[in-house]
């Protein structure tokens, strides 16, 4: 052997067993390979989200949408789903885009200037979030219990919806009368009244809850006898915001009606 490939097998040599010159980013790197079993699980885990999600988020529609039959519960594979929702963005989006709509149309309204002029809105899920207590009782999953939530509505803790707080101001401003119309009894008048001032909801005009011989009407029935009184009373109802369609429909239905989403729970 010469010695210039002598020379070069020492260098070689030396480049090898060289602590300090050794550089393991330059030379080929072993590949992880994957087994094709381990792929097909994560694919078809994969693909049974996306469907999970394509199924709450449809019926998620239909509740929003009304066309649901009556239902107690929401079902159990959609928890996380209603979960997300409810505490991200798009929940929050929701919320906001309804407020500002409203506040469109509020905006557009010429008031007779005689005081008769109404916006109604419900409380809870449209004043007021109940978003503690659902929580803890699986985001609606649970049946609806009224003794449990009549604990929590007497702690008063219930937070605002900021998008809602914005166009209750607004409409305040623009010379509406506020109507606050809810399904809560009459005997939580003082702590829903302690509540929504906590809140930032002042000066409404009337609210109006259950007497107890109420309590065995449907909310549809309940709130469409009130707002007939309203109108009898002399009353416009321009405005209209709560988060169950029995809290718009019914007779004597407002001018232009808002309805606030919520996937939780519904009220007929």
């Amino acid at each position: 052997m010469t010695f210039p490939r002598l020379l070069l097998l020492f260098s070689l040599f030396s480049l090898t067993f060289s602590h300090e010159n050794f550089d393991t980013h330059l030379l080929p790197r072993p590949l992880i390979v994957e087994h094709p079993e381990t792929l097909l699980k994560e694919q078809s885990e994969t693909h049974l989200k996306e469907e999970n999600r394509l199924e709450c988020s449809s019926w998620r529609f239909s509740v929003e949408a009304n066309n649901l039959s009556p239902w107690k519960t929401i079902p159990e594979e959609c928890v996380e789903y209603v979960r997300n929702y409810i505490t991200g963005r798009g929940y929050s989006t929701d919320l906001q885009r309804v407020s500002r709509e409203a506040a469109d149309y509020a905006k557009s309204v010429e008031l007779a200037g005689d005081g008769k002029d109404v916006w109604i809105f419900d409380i809870d899920e449209t004043l007021l979030s109940n978003l503690p207590y659902y929580a803890d009782h699986g985001y609606g999953l649970e049946v609806f219990d009224p003794v449990e939530f009549d604990k929590w509505v007497d702690k008063a803790m219930a937070l605002p919806i900021e998008p809602s707080l914005k166009l209750y101001e607004e409409v305040q401003g623009r010379g509406f009368k506020v109507f606050l119309l809810t399904g809560r009894s009459e005997s939580r008048r003082e702590v829903t009244v302690e509540n929504l001032i906590n809140a930032g909801f002042r000066d409404w005009d009337q609210l109006v809850l259950r007497a107890p011989d109420e309590h065995g009407k449907l909310a549809i029935i309940f709130k469409s006898e009130k707002r007939s009184e309203m109108v009898k009373e002399g009353y416009r109802i321009l405005g209209n915001s709560g988060d169950q369609w029995s809290d718009l429909l019914g007779t004597t239905m407002s001018t232009r009606s808002f309805k606030l989403p919520n996937p939780m729970y519904y009220i007929p």
